[in-house]
């Protein structure tokens, strides 16, 4: 009987909160210590491209999720030159054809494809300048609003790639500097050659490794956050279930091997269970949750459909007692989930 009850209010009070969320104006932040005013909830478009050697999504599909996006106020639109070897910027470049002044362009550079392998970076001047200026082509725009390396090694010195980034910065092609899966001691260094306005990490109830230092050192130096991957590559959605089939690429970590994935799953149950109770999703709590950090922090969301919009938008809506927060956060406490991905390199 609770079960039917719970089917026939997902029927009818999901819909409507889908309805609600299509008229929802998303609340804008600062980007920052006294940055830009961006939309809390980020749009990531990297998987509209095959980055990783999968079909392309439909473009017009593509298309018009960012411009619904867009409509619905989330103007934070993350991208990167190699996504898609800039098949990506030339969809976003399509998106804001007419529209500029509505999005906030987030590039991310740095990285090399070949055959869909990632080779390893280029972050010499000479190849960051190279890249900003296909990438401002490729978007068909002036400037681009936040401009950040993908990583950081030790292939260059780190003075000179964000001393790259601060000229172009001089020179008007770009308005802001974001960095992206970085240490604590590199993010303090690089802020000390240039102010960081935000900071692109991967953020989740299943990998809160960053909440030890990188997170804290962000809030005190007035960094902004950009949260990607907020369910776990998938793990948090409530939808995984092992084994997994023969060619998803989550078989590369162990996180999503053997008895760790079978393991991982049980503890998602818990919040399978919390979203049941609050008529959501898994999906929709793990925004939800990742939302409920901060003001500075920023979900940042992937999509490629516009069926996927509404709900996004209603999870930044949801609230959590104090005790159903407890629950999570004990839960979900670090290292509870078992085995790596790559957010642990």
């Amino acid at each position: 009987m609770k079960e039917s009850c719970y089917r026939m209010r997902k029927l009818i009070f999901v819909p409507l909160i889908n309805k609600i969320a299509t008229m929802t104006t998303i609340k804008k932040i600062a980007l920052g210590k006294n940055g830009p005013l961006v939309s809390k909830l980020g749009l990531g478009c990297m998987r509209m491209s095959p980055v990783w050697g999968g079909p392309k999504n439909d473009e017009n599909e593509s298309i018009a999720t960012i411009q619904q996006a867009l409509d619905s106020g989330i103007n934070f639109l993350n991208t990167g030159d190699f996504y898609g070897s800039g098949h990506n910027e030339l969809l976003v470049g399509k998106a804001i054809k007419g529209r500029r002044d509505d999005a906030f362009i987030s590039v991310k550079f740095g990285a090399i494809f070949y055959g869909n392998q990632m080779l390893g970076l280029d972050l010499r001047p000479i190849a960051i300048k190279n890249f900003i200026n296909y990438s401002l082509v490729r978007l068909g725009i002036d400037t681009i609003d936040l401009y950040q390396p993908c990583r950081l090694d030790n292939s260059v010195p780190v003075e000179d790639v964000i001393g790259t980034v601060a000229d172009l910065i001089k020179e008007g092609k770009v308005r802001h500097l974001g960095v992206s899966e970085i240490t604590a001691d590199q993010l303090r260094k690089v802020n000390s050659i240039h102010p960081v306005t935000a900071l692109e990490i991967g953020y989740s109830l299943a990998d809160r490794q960053i909440e030890s230092d990188l997170l804290p050192t962000a809030k005190e130096l007035g960094i902004g956050v950009v949260a990607f991957a907020n369910t776990a590559e998938g793990l948090l959605t409530g939808e995984m279930k092992a084994p997994l089939p023969a060619n998803a690429y989550h078989h590369h970590f162990s996180r999503f091997q053997g008895d760790n994935l079978v393991k991982n799953l049980e503890k998602v149950e818990i919040l399978k269970q919390m979203a049941k109770e609050k008529g959501y999703t898994p999906t929709q709590l793990a925004i939800a949750w990742v939302n409920a950090q901060g003001d500075h922090i920023m979900p940042l969301v992937s999509m490629s459909r516009r069926s996927r919009l509404p709900e996004n938008i209603a999870a930044m809506e949801i609230a959590f007692t104090p005790d159903e927060m407890n629950t999570l956060n004990t839960h979900f406490s670090a290292g509870a989930i078992l085995g790596e991905t790559y957010l642990q390199r």
